[in-house]
């Protein structure tokens, strides 16, 4: 933290790797629908050697999710594998249609939590909100309550969860979901509101409003107990209602950083396209040259002296690392006394 205050160079603390630009799915909601599911996939041998090397210069974690269904990479468990290997926590967000029993035990020792979107809690308005056949729901609901079995047989400590993108078809079916996953022996249900994507194709939930479903957090909480929890975000939701930030500039891309599924290193995942915020490939150079190089250079001071936040995505996932480091970076008065 101080390297950064004194405008020192750092690496990514955390990092979004796409491991696959195609999707199985169409969901209602997707941000990144202006990616178009294009079918690339990370080549793994270049991948593991960035990894190992991202190790080395103090990543700390890698959450495989992207533009496209990761579970679709063939090698994903090799990669998840190796990132564990290099010393970097795996995480893993997916629609887990196709997180079989044999996928399931290889990927669980080595990752750090799995997040299963499931949008809903009946098949017909799952396969609504997904664009999938109906049948997709139930062999969700069979992988999960399978990868649960192998987590508490092995012993693995990866915690193993839902989330639902909270939205007016599915608002009725939150609390069934909640006793699913709880039945089935996840750890936990994530309740978020939408956000929109200020380059989605996408517009039909931009208005959406949250002050009505606020009441759910009460009816939700009978299911927190030792072993499940429901994860209601009702301040992310006050957010976005709110529309307000606590800030004027971005000071969290230092912190993190996102390959796509072309390999390319971008700093920020809002502004994929936009060469102003693209780093490099690391297909033609190392991560370390990519992060020291001049492009990337070129890009921060551009953000620190004219992006204007007002514009980007409202909750993206660097709006608390910024709120945060906006009070580091201006404190208040007296902010020494708790």
């Amino acid at each position: 933290m101080h390297d950064w205050l004194a405008g020192k160079t750092i690496y990514p603390i955390y990092m979004e790797v796409s491991p696959s630009g195609a999707c199985n799915h169409r969901c209602l909601y997707c941000a990144l629908d202006f990616m178009e599911y294009q079918p690339r996939y990370l080549d793994t041998g270049v991948l593991k050697d960035r990894l190992t090397e991202l190790g080395q210069l103090g990543l700390k974690s890698i959450m495989y999710a992207g533009e496209g269904e990761p579970l679709l990479h063939k090698d994903l468990p090799e990669i998840i594998r190796h990132t564990h290997d290099s010393g970097i926590d795996a995480a893993i967000t997916t629609n887990a249609v196709l997180l079989k029993a044999e996928l399931a035990e290889k990927i669980l020792p080595c990752t750090e939590w799995i997040k299963v979107s499931v949008n809903a809690a009946t098949p017909r308005t799952y396969a609504h909100i997904h664009r999938t056949r109906q049948e997709d729901f139930a062999r969700v609901i069979e992988n999960m309550t399978c990868a649960a079995r192998i987590k508490q047989r092995i012993g693995s400590k990866c915690a193993l969860g839902m989330q639902i993108v909270l939205l007016p078809e599915n608002c009725s079916e939150v609390t069934l979901l909640a006793r699913i996953a709880c039945d089935i022996g996840l750890d936990y249900l994530v309740v978020k509101p939408y956000s929109q994507h200020p380059q989605s194709k996408t517009r039909e939930y931009q208005n959406i409003k949250y002050a009505d479903y606020l009441h759910l957090a009460d009816e939700l909480e009978k299911f927190n107990s030792d072993g499940f929890s429901v994860i209601f975000r009702i301040r992310t939701m006050q957010k976005w209602d709110d529309a307000q930030r606590d800030y004027d500039r971005c000071l969290a891309m230092p912190f993190w950083s996102y390959i796509d599924a072309g390999g390319n290193v971008w700093g920020c995942s809002i502004y994929l396209g936009d060469e102003r915020f693209l780093y490099g490939s690391i297909y033609d150079s190392s991560f370390e040259q990519i992060w020291q190089g001049p492009r990337r250079a070129e890009s921060l001071a551009w953000v620190e002296s004219e992006l204007d936040v007002s514009q980007c995505r409202i909750n993206c996932r660097m709006d608390e690392v910024n709120r945060y480091l906006w009070d580091i970076r201006c404190p208040v008065e007296h902010v020494n006394f708790i």
